[in-house]
């Protein structure tokens, strides 16, 4: 017997993504997800997601990170999860879907995913970082020479210390340049800097803006996989209509088998 799965990447972010509408997949094989993610012995992938039936949407996310294990909200997975749905004939251009942390919209258009993320009103202001939960925790620190930062040994460590304790966050490093924000992550769970990060894009734009840094509020980011721009309205409360926007892409399709 094989399992179907399909490999897509959305500004370097990538992942293994399942059909489970038939329940095909277990959800609680924790060491099958890590194989499929694994880059060495299996396909490669920063994590493993399912596109399930809902009641009364189009479809459910679910999402695991590299380790096997569930995870809160990635948000370009969600727009990866989105065009794969269009694939399969399951939307056409516009959705809405139930994954993790709620409800999202998404919209195709210009070959680009525009996902609506969750509104933001907590946003914690410190003297050399902000911190701030879009659908996943993030630190939000800038740094000088980003380029040459050792984003995986010093997210790492701010990862794993007290200020996060067991369950850790996931930490950003931006740098303003003559061309722009540029932005690293390292993702828990991945446990290790990745290409892109969405929810983490989503925060940067965020914290840019909560700090003065600019007053607009359509922000482009140049992350190591590409760009991706966040649009968003502020409010007296925090933010709210925010989307994250960017391309997604099927890499290629294949058997695993079981």
């Amino acid at each position: 017997m094989a399992l179907s799965f399909y490999k897509y990447q959305g500004t370097g972010n990538d992942f293994v993504i399942i059909d489970n509408r038939q329940q095909v997949f277990s959800k609680n094989n924790t060491k099958l997800i890590k194989a499929m993610c694994d880059r060495k012995f299996g396909i490669g992938a920063d994590g493993l997601m399912l596109l399930e039936n809902h009641d009364t949407l189009d479809f459910t996310m679910v999402y695991f990170n590299a380790d096997g294990n569930p995870s809160t909200m990635c948000g370009n997975g969600g727009r990866c999860l989105v065009a794969f749905a269009k694939e399969l004939g399951v939307i056409s251009d516009t959705t809405t879907f139930e994954a993790v942390d709620g409800i999202h919209e998404a919209v195709i258009k210009d070959n680009l995913v525009h996902l609506k993320m969750q509104d933001v009103e907590n946003i914690k202001n410190n003297d050399s970082y902000l911190f701030l939960d879009t659908g996943s925790p993030h630190h939000v620190t800038w740094v000088n020479e980003i380029e040459l930062y050792d984003v995986k040994k010093e997210g790492a460590a701010i990862r794993y210390s007290d200020l996060y304790g067991k369950a850790g966050s996931n930490i950003n490093f931006v740098e303003k340049t003559a061309s722009g924000y540029k932005m690293r992550t390292y993702e828990r769970g991945v446990e290790d800097e990745t290409l892109s990060c969405g929810t983490g894009a989503t925060a940067v734009a965020l914290a840019i803006h909560k700090l003065g840094k600019t007053n607009e509020t359509k922000i482009a980011l140049q992350v190591a996989g590409g760009d991706l721009e966040v649009q968003f309205e502020a409010t007296e409360e925090g933010y709210k209509n925010i989307f994250l926007i960017g391309p997604a892409k099927q890499v290629f399709t294949g058997v695993w088998p079981i």
